[in-house]
């Protein structure tokens, strides 16, 4: 692997633009944008106050820079440097801001949800949606961007209003049969909405574009329900994530559960590979290089890891969440599936806090969810459950069955699959970076003075460089061909 040099980045805001020629990362209140190619600075933008969300649009011509502080989204263009587009939302305020599948308007969320309002680039109209509901995804665009599914909240009822982007006229309206609706997202191919309840009652609802009822699924009930729903690319299998430490996975033809997947504290079965991460301070090159056992250092004394292949029974690390804290970690926290659909990574833990997304009005609801349901079911509701935040499961869709566990020193801050092959890169917060294949593993050092501490990661639109984030630094890891699968 080769590593570039390392540049600033302020808040994790750093993206490559959807044509994968483009490098964007902002620094307090600049935008820099960067040649992929060479690294070299093609503009230089300063924003009115420091950038708090930034965007590309999906035709890679403009770059939007929001500062919810101020209540102000700027725009820039990358073929007229002189243009540039600047919104005033005033006193109702700005939470969220986000482009439009065409890249031609923007969607601003005032503050307490009150509206939507929908601003065009090109002829300068303004149109209004009002009771957006305020929850962790309460809005999403199909794959071909002809639909947004938006959650509305009114009187005390869930509703799902469809429109269409072209000219944002209302195309479905109807009552869910949610109790507090959690999120919604829309399969691949655009044909189904999945719409979930919150973690107080499980539920999971299938609907077609004009807002039939395909299908309803609830594995159990009385007890903290779903945490995370995953659609894999292929859009035949629908992944749900439970508290129980689960993961179902539904069809797409009868909507029926085919497979469960659990994440026991012993892992028993002897088809499962598994890695066990080792670190020991050693002089460089005094390790050996193995398929399985692959390092690099920076230094001549570093702290290396390696990974083991450890024989079943493998005990796995587990924490017991406190049950006098709010938000206990427990439960299926990130499911992702590979591009080809062939696996499926899961996290048995509490999620990474991503720096890309508001978590206040989430964490709000869900420490009253999770505070009603502990005094409802008498304060027992999965607090027996395990917390395994260092361990990645990997799972066989073919085969429906566990392909390799990964264990980690630390807990996984990260894991994302490469847009192309079948390559998982992951990271937990220290000096490494870490890819499997189904051939096998391997545990890189970042070299860099002073020490890289990779908090994020993002591959390019292509599959290469890999991007990673640190607390205040970037850089791109060039990866090779050598843990491909052939």
């Amino acid at each position: 692997m080769n590593f570039s040099e390392v540049f600033k980045q302020s808040n994790h805001l750093c993206k490559i633009s959807p044509d994968g020629k483009y490098l964007a990362t902002c620094v307090q209140y600049r935008l820099v944008v960067r040649d992929v190619s060479t690294l070299q600075i093609l503009n230089l933008y300063t924003c009115l106050d420091q950038i708090s969300h930034m965007e590309w649009s999906s035709d890679s011509q403009f770059i939007l820079c929001a500062m919810y502080k101020r209540a102000l989204v700027q725009v820039w263009s990358l073929e007229q440097p002189d243009w540039h587009c600047k919104i005033d939302e005033g006193s109702i305020g700005l939470v969220a801001s986000r482009w439009s599948p065409d890249g031609r308007h923007i969607l601003n969320t005032t503050e307490f949800h009150l509206r939507i309002t929908v601003w065009s680039l090109c002829t300068k109209a303004v149109s209004y949606i009002k009771n957006p509901k305020a929850c962790h995804k309460g809005i999403d665009f199909s794959r071909d961007g002809c639909y947004m599914a938006l959650a509305e909240r009114r009187d005390c009822k869930d509703y799902v209003c469809v429109f269409v982007c072209d000219d944002w006229h209302l195309l479905r309206h109807f009552e869910t049969e949610t109790q507090d609706l959690a999120g919604l997202e829309w399969s691949p191919n655009g044909c189904v909405l999945a719409v979930w309840d919150s973690c107080l009652e499980y539920k999971v609802l299938l609907y077609s574009l004009d807002g039939r009822l395909l299908s309803t699924y609830s594995a159990y009930e009385w007890s903290l329900g779903v945490k995370c729903v995953a659609w894999s690319p292929s859009s035949q299998f629908l992944a749900i994530g439970s508290y129980d430490e689960k993961v179902r996975i539904l069809n797409h033809i009868t909507w029926k559960k085919i497979a469960q997947f659990e994440h026991p504290a012993t892992v028993t079965s002897t088809k499962v590979v598994v890695y066990k991460e080792v670190e020991k301070r050693s002089a460089a090159g005094s390790e050996e290089h193995t398929l399985h056992n692959i390092t690099m250092g920076s230094s001549l004394l570093s702290r290396r890891s390696k990974y083991e292949i450890h024989p079943a029974p493998v005990q796995m690390p587990v924490v017991r969440p406190d049950p006098d804290r709010a938000n206990p970690k427990i439960g299926v926290s990130t499911l992702a599936f590979s591009s080809d659909s062939r696996y499926l990574a899961t996290k048995n833990g509490q999620a990474s806090r991503s720096p890309h997304v508001d978590h206040h009005v989430f964490d709000e609801q869900l420490s009253a969810a999770l505070e009603s349901a502990f005094r409802m079911l008498g304060g027992c509701a999965f607090l027996t459950a395990d917390n395994m935040a260092s361990v990645i499961w990997v799972w066989d869709m073919q085969k429906m069955s566990l392909e390799a566990v990964l264990e980690q020193t630390s807990a996984v801050r990260c894991f994302q699959w490469d847009p192309k092959r079948s390559r998982l890169a992951m990271c937990t917060g220290n000096t490494k970076v870490y890819l499997w294949t189904p051939t096998g593993c391997v545990s890189v050092e970042v070299p860099s003075d002073g020490g890289f501490q990779v908090q994020l990661l993002t591959w390019h639109c292509h599959g290469d460089p890999l991007i990673l984030l640190g607390k205040e630094q970037l850089c791109l890891c060039y990866t090779n061909t050598g843990t491909e699968d052939k």
